[in-house]
């Protein structure tokens, strides 16, 4: 199981190939996710000292959100708060919901699967923030709005997910206000020495054969996040390698994927999440091994 999915569009069959995967791979996989886990899609964040009990995995994953946030410099200020906000890779609208309430935010949400819009769409009309918050198919490297909209660009692990990361960056920064803040919490692998020109052998390996279960594009490390944002000349960026905070949760997911409530919706799922939860073993293999890194990336756009 991985978490929210946006890709990019582009006129190439691999990338057109990759857009539908993704499309799939959440479509079959998504309702498992909420029946078990709840309608955050991601990570959580923990105390690498403290013993995780399982009640404790939903508190985490708000804690990501409330940690992104804080990393970022956005208070509790209601004049600093941010009024609009685009969740770029929404999943079914966890974080999108969050924010709203949080901030009494506008927030608009995009992903590549329509079944994870239209159920982002029911929950928040269930949830009375239908006037707040709407979701849509909509690809991240060609996002429907205008530039300079959102106060706070979001994107809770989706940037995985994106072929061009370049092309995701620019559009994030695109649709950024002026003195807006961006938040990129994605999987990177590790970044590479002074006199690396690449991965090891094996670590691209296993790298390869996370990305064909979770229709993952190439990796990249957080420096070259950082190189890109540079690139636009956008301010105040930060970075933190939050892979200990999350190490916990992987473990978690697998122990859920094994219940006997577990099983059997994973076996109602489909092919593909099955397949997605076959390798979930590599994530926490690549984590021990530190070729994969939990990383959280902050900027602001300049006024």
């Amino acid at each position: 199981m991985t978490t929210h999915g946006e890709t990019a569009a582009t006129s190439t069959p691999d990338a057109r190939a990759l857009q539908e995967g993704i499309a799939e791979f959440y479509d079959q996989s998504s309702g498992l996710w909420e029946d078990i886990w709840g309608d955050h899609m991601h990570h959580g964040f923990y105390d690498p000292d403290s013993n995780v009990s399982c009640s404790d995995h939903p508190a985490a994953q708000i804690r990501m959100i409330e940690e992104s946030l804080r990393f970022a410099g956005i208070t509790d200020d209601p004049a600093k708060q941010p009024k609009t906000i685009v969740d770029v890779g929404c999943g079914i609208g966890g974080s999108s919901r969050y924010l709203a309430r949080k901030f009494g935010a506008e927030c608009r949400g995009i992903t590549l699967s329509p079944v994870q819009a239209g159920r982002a769409n029911v929950l928040a009309k269930d949830e009375g923030l239908a006037d707040k918050v709407s979701f849509q198919v909509a690809d991240a490297l060609k996002q429907p709005f205008p530039d300079g909209q959102f106060d706070l660009v979001w994107s809770m692990e989706s940037g995985e997910h994106m072929p061009d990361k370049a092309k995701f960056v620019n559009e994030l920064a695109r649709v950024a206000a002026p003195g807006g803040t961006i938040i990129i919490v994605t999987w990177c692998h590790r970044d590479l020495g002074p006199s690396e020109e690449d991965l090891e052998p094996w670590e691209k390996k296993l790298l390869n054969r996370i990305c064909n279960a979770y229709y993952l594009p190439e990796w990249c490390s957080t420096s070259d996040y950082v190189k890109l944002l540079q690139s636009l000349s956008l301010q105040d960026i930060k970075t933190a390698d939050w892979s200990e905070r999350v190490a916990p949760f992987w473990p978690a997911v697998i122990r859920s994927a094994f219940t006997w409530k577990g099983f059997k919706s994973l076996l109602r799922s489909g092919l593909k999440t099955i397949k997605g939860a076959l390798v979930m073993p590599l994530m926490i293999q690549g984590y021990q091994k530190g070729v994969i890194k939990f990383a959280i990336i902050t900027c602001r756009k300049p006024d």
